[in-house]
């Protein structure tokens, strides 16, 4: 964010974030929908409009949402769009407005963009990158065999610890959006690079007492921003275009699929609530999978 909000709209959110806590809210759901008030009101002060969040209007609303559609994606703007939303309605709870001035809007349509899945080339090459015995190397395969094997989130991959990880059982808890835990299993090569990690490089680390299971070269707890970064290093000493963590776990829906896996199975594993979210993973290579099934099922084949 450029500028910081005007004081008013500084002081509620401040309130609202400590609501948020309250209610048990996950830091990166604190974070998205308060700085979504915070962007407002420093959009507002660039504008001469409203300092106070209690006296905009749906127009002073609107014109933030389309600022931001010509200039950020759909996505970007849907999540902005999202927490004010729930940024107004703890304002009428607490009787800050009698009204939400977002009453009767509709979200931004969101532009169904594929989002391209990882080629088996690519991540060979990715795994290559990380061979070594140093805690490093151990540490960055093992994330990489993680994501590729479970696809989950970069934040539930970030908030993993020891004690979540069963090495005989081959499975990870993972705690994922509001909090839910879920179980997901592993597979033979990720159980064997994480158990390399977990009891010859990790134990040499100096924070090696934290219950955070991934850590650092700070000497603390990676964080998703780091573990991004890392992925980000490997593609380049792989010589592979960049990979994004989501990618991972697109990747991960489209292999699923394609092996024949369950769609019910993966929305379990995934942490998916909503059937939606099927059409939305690994869509990129639907049409591929389509195909291929023909191949296998070839109805006219059998006449």
């Amino acid at each position: 964010m450029s500028e910081a909000p005007p004081e008013p709209f500084a002081r509620l959110l401040r309130s609202w974030s400590r609501h948020l806590a309250a209610a048990n809210k996950s830091p990166q759901t604190i974070k998205l929908y308060v700085d979504a008030g915070a962007l407002l009101g420093a959009f507002l002060a660039t504008r001469g409009g409203p300092s106070d969040p209690t006296s905009v209007a749906r127009a002073d609303v609107e014109a933030f949402i389309a600022d931001l559609l010509e200039t950020k994606s759909s996505s970007t703007a849907a999540t902005r769009y999202r927490g004010l939303q729930q940024f107004f309605k703890w304002l009428v709870l607490e009787e800050e407005v009698d009204r939400s001035p977002m009453e009767g809007m509709r979200p931004p349509k969101l532009e169904e963009k594929p989002v391209p899945v990882v080629g088996n080339e690519h991540l060979s090459a990715l795994l290559k990158a990380c061979a070594g015995k140093g805690f490093e190397p151990r540490r960055d395969l093992a994330i990489i065999r993680v994501f590729i094997d479970t696809g989950i989130r970069a934040g539930e991959m970030e908030g993993l610890r020891v004690q979540d990880v069963d090495l005989d059982r081959r499975a990870l808890v993972v705690t994922g959006k509001g909090r839910r835990t879920r179980g997901v299993g592993l597979g033979v090569k990720a159980t064997k690079d994480l158990d390399r990690y977990i009891e010859r490089a990790r134990p040499t680390h100096p924070a090696a007492r934290e219950e955070a299971l991934w850590l650092g070269g700070g000497g603390g707890p990676l964080s998703a921003s780091g573990i991004a970064q890392m992925l980000r290093r490997r593609c380049d000493q792989a010589g592979i275009p960049r990979i994004h963590p989501h990618q991972l776990r697109h990747t991960f829906a489209h292999l699923w699929l394609a092996q024949g896996g369950g769609e019910r199975d993966l929305m379990s594993l995934a942490g998916w609530r909503s059937p939606q979210m099927l059409g939305r993973y690994g869509a990129s290579l639907a049409a591929e999978r389509a195909r291929e099934a023909h191949q296998r099922l070839a109805p006219g084949d059998t006449l």
